[in-house]
């Protein structure tokens, strides 16, 4: 008889024991510091070679350029249809995210 009070005492406690190891979790969690929302991917580069040159004289350069110093930057022609695909392509690099437009037609690498 006394075996099986024992044994009815401890299976008693089991449920206050266990309630207060969900408290103490649940007051280390709660002191956890907030991880904040994620952040956002990189976006990505397209393959073509010409955007990574661009990349490149973007990187060297420490001002925001326009599409025809750009073409001068990497030895083109500067001649308008030159001009017009480098700024088509800054553009489409803007519109990714990888480029910023501070104002018409002058682009620069976005600072975090």
């Amino acid at each position: 008889m006394r075996k099986q009070v024992a044994q009815l005492t401890a299976q008693l406690h089991e449920p206050d024991r266990a309630a207060e190891e969900v408290r103490i979790t649940r007051t280390t969690l709660l002191g956890l510091p907030d991880p904040g929302p994620p952040a956002p991917p990189a976006p990505k580069l397209p393959d073509h070679p010409a955007y990574q040159q661009i990349m490149a004289v973007f990187t060297a350069a420490d001002h925001p350029l326009r599409a025809r110093q750009v073409c001068e930057a990497m030895d083109l022609a500067v001649a308008p249809n030159n001009i017009n695909n480098v700024r088509l392509k800054l553009k489409r690099l803007a519109g990714r995210g990888i480029l910023t437009e501070t104002e018409p037609g002058l682009f620069t690498q976005p600072r975090p």
